[in-house]
C-alpha cells in the first residue's frame, strides 16, 4: 500500500495497538493479519473453551481478558461476534463507558453497515464495518486465505481511506457497500456460499449411496470446472437435463430420490425450477420442451431439504 503519510490521520491508520472482542473464527486470524502489517494485537476476549484455544494457537501471547478490558487496552477493536449480538454488545459498551473517543472500533458482519455502531459514534469512536467475503476454518491458513479477499466495506465518508487502508494491509480487496444495500449485500453471499455446501454435501451423500467410493474426489473437478464457467459465462454456463429440456431424466432423478433421499426432492424441485426459468429466459431450453419438463417439475413435493442436479449435468 502507498506509505506516504496523508493530512488526515484518520486517511491511513498508524500502528495501532489491536483487541479482538470475540474469539470465533475470524477475529483471531484478521488480527493475525494486521500483525503481520505491523500491527500490534494485544488483547482478546473468549468464552468458550474451544475460542480460547482458537486464540491461543492464532494469537499467541495476546492476554485473554474481558471485553470492556479489550477495549481499554486497543486502539483499534474488531468485534467479531455473531451478526444477532453485535447490538446489544455495541449499546452496552457504550452504555459502561468502555468506549474510548477516538477509538476505531471495526465489526465484520455482513448483515450490519456502520450505523449499528452508531452508539459507539456517539461515544466518540471511529466507526467501520469491514466485511471479509470469505469463510473461515479457525486455523491459520485463514491468514493465507484472506490474500486477494474482497471486503464489503461501509463507513463515513471521512473514515473510508482508513477502512480501505486497513483492508489492505490484511491482504484483502475493499469493495463499498452502500449502508442501504448491507442486508442484500449479505443474502448474495449467503445465497451463493452457505447454500453451497448444502448442496455439496447431500450431492456427497447420494454419490455414497450410490456406491461411489470416493464421491469428494469424484465432484471435486466437476464442481470446480462447473464454478469456474459459472464465475466466467453467467446463465450461459448451465448444462444438464433441466437446461436441455430432458423431462424424462429430471423425473427419473425425482423418483430415485424420493425413493433414497425424500428429503432432497423439495430443493432439487425449487432449484430445478429457478434453472428452467434461467434457461428459458437466456434462450438456452427451447419452449417446446419447456411445457413437459415444467410439467415434471410441478409434482407433489412433500418432503424437506434441497439438492442439486449437478451429479446428472455430464451424462
Amino acid at each position: 500500500m502507498n506509505t506516504t503519510p496523508q493530512p488526515d490521520p484518520r486517511d491511513r491508520p498508524a500502528r495501532l495497538t489491536v483487541g479482538v472482542v470475540g474469539a470465533g473464527r475470524v477475529g483471531p486470524a484478521l488480527a493475525a493479519s494486521l500483525q503481520l502489517a505491523g500491527h500490534r494485537p494485544v488483547a482478546v476476549s473468549a468464552v468458550s473453551d474451544a475460542s480460547r484455544r482458537r486464540a491461543e494457537k492464532m494469537l499467541p501471547d495476546v492476554p485473554v481478558v474481558p471485553p470492556a478490558e479489550v477495549l481499554e487496552r486497543s486502539e483499534l477493536v474488531l468485534l467479531t461476534v455473531p451478526d444477532d449480538a453485535l447490538p446489544e454488545l455495541v449499546a452496552g459498551l457504550a452504555e459502561t463507558g468502555a468506549v474510548r473517543p477516538g477509538q476505531l472500533l471495526v465489526h465484520t458482519s455482513g448483515r450490519y453497515g456502520a450505523k449499528v455502531l452508531d452508539p459507539a459514534l456517539r461515544a466518540g469512536a471511529l466507526p467501520l464495518a469491514l466485511h471479509p467475503a470469505m469463510t473461515f476454518t479457525g486455523t491459520p491458513v485463514d491468514v493465507q486465505r484472506l490474500a486477494g479477499c474482497s471486503f464489503g466495506v461501509t463507513a463515513p465518508d471521512e473514515l473510508r481511506l482508513a477502512a480501505e487502508a486497513l483492508v489492505i494491509e490484511m491482504g484483502g480487496e475493499p469493495e463499498w457497500i452502500a449502508e442501504e444495500n448491507r442486508p442484500l449485500y449479505h443474502a448474495a453471499l449467503a445465497l451463493g456460499a452457505n447454500h453451497l455446501v448444502t448442496l455439496v454435501a447431500q450431492s456427497l451423500e447420494l454419490l455414497r449411496t450410490a456406491g461411489v467410493g470416493a464421491p469428494d474426489r469424484m465432484l471435486g473437478p466437476l464442481l470446480g470446472a462447473a464454478l469456474d464457467n459459472a464465475l466466467r459465462s453467467g446463465d450461459a454456463a448451465l448444462t444438464g437435463p433441466v437446461a436441455r429440456g430432458d423431462a424424462g431424466t429430471v423425473a427419473a432423478h425425482v423418483a430415485e430420490l424420493r425413493e433414497h433421499a425424500p428429503g432432497t426432492v423439495a430443493g432439487y424441485l425449487a432449484m430445478a425450477r429457478a434453472t428452467a426459468d434461467r434457461a428459458l429466459a437466456h434462450g438456452l431450453l427451447k419452449p417446446e420442451l419447456a411445457e413437459p419438463l415444467l410439467g415434471v417439475l410441478a409434482g407433489p413435493s412433500d418432503a424437506a431439504g434441497g439438492t442439486g442436479d449437478t451429479p446428472g449435468d455430464t451424462t
